[in-house]
């Protein structure tokens, strides 16, 4: 499961990022996730639940994910298409003579900071 091991690095990312703005408490991240990652996003909620605690900046901190679209890039006739709807095989030539343009990405999009507004 290496959804584990990215959410370390995301708590330490933001981690980092909060003490470099001096904020004590963080709300929320959002991830950007590619839907051809390999990432599992149940499995990397369940392991932001359990990560975040470890720290007192994201202790409780909610997590978002946005899922980005995988898109092909066919070179023989310079089509675009989605990779999950007909993988390497450009729906339109028919041509195996593509690559990945986007969709396996993952980002730290927003990271957002707890306002303590009182009563």
């Amino acid at each position: 499961m290496h959804e584990l091991g990215v959410t370390f690095y995301v708590v330490r990312d933001v981690k980092k990022v909060a003490e470099e703005n001096n904020v004590k408490k963080i709300d929320y991240v959002t991830l950007e996730i590619g839907e051809v990652s390999g990432v599992i996003h149940d499995q990397l909620v369940d392991c932001w639940n359990w990560a975040r605690k470890k720290e007192a900046v994201t202790e409780h901190a909610k997590i978002y994910i946005e899922t980005l679209k995988a898109i092909t890039y066919c070179e023989d006739c310079k089509g675009q298409y989605r990779t999950i709807d007909y993988g390497k095989t450009c729906p339109y030539c028919h041509s195996e003579h593509t690559y990945l343009l986007k969709g396996n990405e993952f980002n730290i999009k927003e990271i957002g900071i707890y306002e303590d507004r009182g009563t």
